[in-house]
C-alpha cells in the first residue's frame, strides 16, 4: 500500500536511542542523518557535548557518516564543518538524488546504510524510496519552519493511521 512507504523501520525517541551495536551486526557501515530537529534544534548553529561524543563514537565504531538536509548551505556548512562531517544541502528530500550522491559519496550501498531523521515526508519516505533502512527520531523541538510545520501536519494523520494499524507503538 502507499501509505507504507512512509513507515519508518525503526522509530526512537532520540539519536541517543539508537541500538548503534545493533546496526553494526546488522552489517550497517554508513548513516545519512537529517540535520534539524534531528541531531539539534532547527536552526541552532550549536552542538552539545552529547551529540560531539555520539559522533565521536560513530566513528570510533567505524560508521561514515554524512548529513543530508533541505536546508541551505549557510545553515548547514555552519553546524557541519566545524565538526568535520560531510553534507549535502537543499537535498530536496524525499527526492533521490541526495539519497544516491549520498551512497556514492559515503562509498556505501543501500543495504549498508540507515537514514535517520525526525519527518516521514522527507526523510523517511526519501529513505523508503530507494530501499534505505529507516529510522525515524521524535523532533528535538517544536520550533520549525512554515514548511516543515505544514509537512507535520500530514505526518500527524498517517502517524494516526499507522499506529492504529500496529505500525507505530507509542506516542511522541
Amino acid at each position: 500500500m502507499f501509505l507504507d512507504k512512509f513507515a519508518p523501520n525503526l522509530h526512537v525517541k532520540s539519536i541517543y536511542d539508537i541500538d548503534l551495536q545493533a546496526l553494526k551486526k546488522a552489517g550497517i557501515t554508513s548513516i545519512i542523518t537529517d540535520l534539524d530537529n534531528t541531531l539539534v534544534e532547527a536552526d541552532s548553529p550549536e552542538y552539545t557535548p552529547k551529540l560531539v561524543k555520539w559522533l565521536d563514537d560513530l566513528q570510533e565504531m567505524g560508521f561514515k557518516v554524512m548529513i543530508v538536509s533541505n536546508n541551505n548551505k549557510t545553515r548547514v556548512s555552519e553546524f557541519a564543518d566545524p565538526l568535520t562531517v560531510p553534507y549535502i544541502y537543499k537535498a530536496r528530500k524525499p527526492f533521490k538524488n541526495a539519497f544516491h550522491k549520498a551512497l556514492e559519496l559515503l562509498g556505501s550501498t543501500v543495504n549498508e546504510t540507515v537514514v535517520i531523521g525526525d519527518q516521514l515526508l522527507t526523510d523517511v519516505l526519501g529513505g523508503n524510496r530507494i530501499g534505505l533502512y529507516t529510522i525515524l527520531v521524535v523532533p528535538i523541538s517544536k520550533k520549525e519552519g512554515l514548511g516543515t510545520k505544514i509537512n507535520r501536519f500530514f505526518e500527524r494523520r498517517i502517524l494516526t493511521w499507522m499506529k492504529k494499524r500496529g505500525m507505530m507503538s507509542w506516542e511522541d
